[in-house]
Formats: C-alpha cells, sequence, structure tokens
C-alpha cells in the first residue's frame, strides 16, 4: 500500500523520484527493471539451464526493447509473444530473431492483458503491467507494474497464456513475411477466448 501511495504521490509532486521494491513504475524503472529480467533469462541460456519468456501485450513498437529480445534470442532464449495491435518486432531471422515466436488474436472480446512471465530455471517470475512496449508507455507516462506472488494466481495466469498460446481459430501467425496467416494445424479447435472462459467455469465448480 506505501508504493501505491508512492504512485499517486508522484501525480501531485513530479519533481520528486520514488523508489519501489515491488511495483514497477514508469516513466522511471519500467524498462530498466524488464530488461534486468531479460538479462536473467540471458544468462540461464547460456549456462545451458531452461530459459524462456513469454509476454502478452497489446503493442512493442520500443526499439531498445525489440533489440534485447533480439538478443535474448541469439543467446538461445526461446520466447513466445501475443501481440494483439502493433508489432514491429520480425520474428524467425535467422541469426537475429529465430527463437521468436508471436502470434496475433483478435476475438469477439477486446483484451488489454499485459503479461510477463519469465522461467527464470523454472522458478517462473510472472508480473502484469498496463504498459506496453512503446516509448511512451515506457518513458513519457505513469504506468505499473506488478510482481504475482500468490503461487494460485501465478498458475492461473500461465495457464492464461497457455490457452492463448494453444489458439487456432483465431490465432495469426506474425513471421518474417509478415503476411499475418491464420495459424492451421491438425489439433483440436481452441478459440482461447471461450475456453478461457471455460477454464474458469471449471475452476470456480471445483470450489
Amino acid at each position: 500500500l506505501k508504493e501505491v501511495n508512492k504512485v499517486f504521490d508522484f501525480f501531485e509532486s513530479s519533481y520528486r523520484v520514488h523508489r519501489f521494491k515491488h511495483l514497477i513504475v514508469s516513466p522511471h524503472y519500467t524498462r530498466n527493471k524488464f530488461f534486468k529480467l531479460i538479462d536473467q533469462e540471458i544468462a540461464h541460456a547460456k549456462a545451458g539451464r531452461e530459459a524462456h519468456i513469454q509476454i502478452k501485450i497489446n503493442s512493442i513498437t520500443d526499439i531498445k526493447s525489440i533489440d534485447k529480445l533480439y538478443e535474448a534470442s541469439r543467446a538461445g532464449v526461446k520466447i513466445q509473444m501475443i501481440v494483439r495491435g502493433i508489432c514491429c518486432l520480425i520474428p524467425g531471422v535467422k541469426g537475429m530473431s529465430e527463437n521468436i515466436e508471436i502470434i496475433s488474436i483478435v476475438g469477439k472480446y477486446l483484451e488489454h492483458t499485459r503479461l510477463f512471465i519469465f522461467c527464470n530455471d523454472h522458478h517462473p517470475k510472472v508480473f502484469i503491467s498496463s504498459a506496453d512496449w512503446m516509448e511512451r508507455n515506457l518513458d513519457t507516462r505513469v504506468e505499473v507494474g506488478c510482481p504475482i506472488y500468490d503461487e494460485d494466481i501465478k498458475n492461473e495466469l500461465i495457464d492464461s497464456f497457455k490457452i492463448g498460446w494453444s489458439d487456432n481459430v483465431k490465432a495469426r501467425v506474425i513471421s518474417e513475411k509478415q503476411d499475418n496467416a491464420y495459424r492451421v494445424n491438425d489439433l483440436p479447435k481452441v478459440r482461447s477466448q471461450f475456453a478461457i472462459y471455460d477454464y474458469y467455469l471449471e475452476k470456480m465448480s471445483n470450489h
């Protein structure tokens, strides 16, 4: 609660830069915090440990963030991204982004999820945020992200990403060709927005 109060204090006294232990707050800390988390995955990959990143956001246009993900890909970090809107990152390019896969899902419901999952060698760190990875969100706006500490909620968010990633009805594959073709495979049909509803309905019925 103290850190939340610091965020609102910044609106009244923007000349004061507060320090945060838990919250990830733009315009001062978001970029650096996520870059450190990416660096941790790079270190895991170089050491031969499990390293992957899963991101769900509306848009990614920030060049520094894109370059950082390219760096992670070159180091062997597997990256899966669900990007609903603008995507300036080019996945699947040999020697640059071959370890990055991206899909876009535009379905019945308008989503504004910003979810970040860092494998951390099988000890996942999970964050939610109000910020897309765009310069305006990282550098010129007040945006807030937070870590998820509760294990049940953390697992739910990881499951929700997996459901989104399994979509083969509304998912379009973002490729180096930028043709954005619908994902086609022989797996059972999954429309993720409906599947996530069924997921929570089942969880509620089991309580």
